[in-house]
């Protein structure tokens, strides 16, 4: 492609690019810009990251992301990290990483939690702080290991423990020690589950398979797909995100380590995960336990501009839904996809470029057939009619979180990236971006592609 004056020549992106579709600025409210968005590679737990800890994971993101965009340090304003199962020593893992990645100790930190959109809520609250005027520059970003996650004593023995701290005459010791059972030592482990149903993720989504008639062999299908589409991307170099990360004392990790493209002879042999004998969902058809972090730089359009910076694409309308924990937990990007359509003045044919957050192929093939269906929309939602199912051609077409791997507080910033840089390199103009979350809620946002 030659490029004169900053536009392509080769006609397809031209043409893409100047189809005059309306772009989503508001009268006065300030146009935002992601600049930049990077992740160190998405592992399985239990590999290269394992010894490490989540604010590691997090520092070498953001390090990436200076490295990347040469940003002066002290420009930005304010840090957001998302994480979901918090290191105890390391609560505010976003002021950690910001300290250690070289950040000014003047430069403010906090960290979110909601489930997997945590990287999602990070982004959002940093495009409320520039759009109310508080900030101009934001990095937000998510990280999460699970190969190393919080465990407790049982609540019998840390009560002990405390009231041993706190006893002060050696009679007062041995009366709390004499009430010591064996039992006080099982562990407590934190569970992917709810708290309010005590039904695990994996669980409900077999259920939500069952409900909406989704087969093995389509869930199995869906995972290939998103398996074969990241290796592709991955081998031609797509994955433009992905930082390399120097691991201390081990190798430089520079790709995603749980692309697996499988046969489906093979993926049929796996018995299933969570409801036995009968489930659907398997090993094969779900997103892995995985260590990641991501961080992306958020600046008001003319302080982008200002610093002589390209954007990448702007952040527009954004909606977060919630529902019932139980029976519509995976659900979210179902509610949430007609909300932020209507916000925007789109429909679904306007989309260039869908991405969305895949926990399970049940969960993707369940909201595909929920968003099909006129008598969902009718008796759940309170809408007239269907919002329609994203055209497969156009949907998470360099793989997803079943192949790429979900880091929970990570993978928010992934699927902007991804959104942004399809667009880019496709010549579209309009993102969806979308993801369900435990607790029952959901994210949908537009990413509009930055004019070349």
């Amino acid at each position: 492609v030659t490029w004169v004056t900053g536009w392509p020549l080769s006609g397809l992106s031209f043409a893409a690019q100047t189809k005059s579709k309306k772009t989503l600025a508001k009268p006065n409210i300030r146009n935002i810009v992601v600049v930049e968005g990077v992740r160190i590679p998405f592992l399985q737990s239990g590999t290269s990251y394992k010894e490490l800890m989540p604010h590691d994971l997090a520092r070498a993101a953001l390090l990436g992301l200076l490295h990347r965009t040469s940003v002066p340090k002290d420009v930005v304003d304010y840090i957001i990290f998302g994480t979901v199962i918090q290191e105890v020593k390391t609560s505010n893992v976003a002021r950690e990483a910001a300290l250690g990645a070289g950040f000014s100790d003047k430069t403010p930190a906090h960290t979110v939690t909601m489930a997997c959109i945590s990287a999602n809520q990070a982004m959002t609250t940093g495009v409320g702080l520039i759009a109310s005027g508080q900030c101009d520059v934001v990095v937000a970003g998510g990280v999460e290991l699970m190969s190393d996650v919080p465990i407790r004593h049982s609540r019998k023995m840390r009560k002990m423990l405390l009231d041993l701290n706190k006893a002060k005459t050696l009679g007062q010791r041995l009366s709390l020690i004499s009430k010591f059972r064996l039992n006080f030592l099982s562990p407590e482990l934190p569970a992917v589950a709810e708290f309010s149903t005590s039904e695990t993720m994996g669980h409900s989504a077999d259920r939500l398979a069952a409900a909406f008639a989704v087969s093995r062999l389509d869930q199995d299908e869906y995972a290939l797909r998103s398996h074969s589409l990241a290796k592709k991307a991955q081998d031609e170099g797509l994955l433009s995100d992905v930082v390399p990360f120097k691991v201390p004392g081990k190798d430089t990790v520079t790709k995603d380590n749980g692309i697996r493209p499988s046969s489906l002879e093979q993926m049929a042999k796996l018995k299933p995960a969570f409801i036995k004998p009968y489930g659907t969902v398997t090993a094969a058809n779900s997103s892995f336990l995985t260590d990641g972090a991501s961080a992306m730089l958020i600046m008001a359009e003319e302080k982008a501009l200002a610093m002589g910076y390209k954007p990448k694409a702007y952040l527009r309308d954004f909606v977060y839904v919630s529902q019932d924990p139980k029976d519509q937990l995976l659900l979210g990007p179902t509610y949430a996809t007609p909300k932020v359509l209507e916000r925007a003045g789109l429909t679904m044919t306007d989309i260039d470029a869908f991405e969305f957050h895949e926990a399970f192929s049940g969960q993707i093939l369940a909201n595909f057939k929920a968003m099909d269906s006129d008598w969902f929309a009718q008796n759940y939602m309170g809408r007239k009619t269907k919002v329609g199912s994203p055209p497969l051609e156009k949907f998470n077409n360099w793989g997803g979180s079943l192949s790429l791997g979900h880091p929970f507080g990570a993978t928010g910033c992934r699927l902007v990236m991804a959104a942004a840089n399809r667009l880019r390199k496709e010549g579209g103009q309009y993102g969806l971006v979308a993801a369900c979350a435990a607790g029952g809620q959901g994210h949908a946002m537009i990413v509009e592609a930055y004019p070349k």
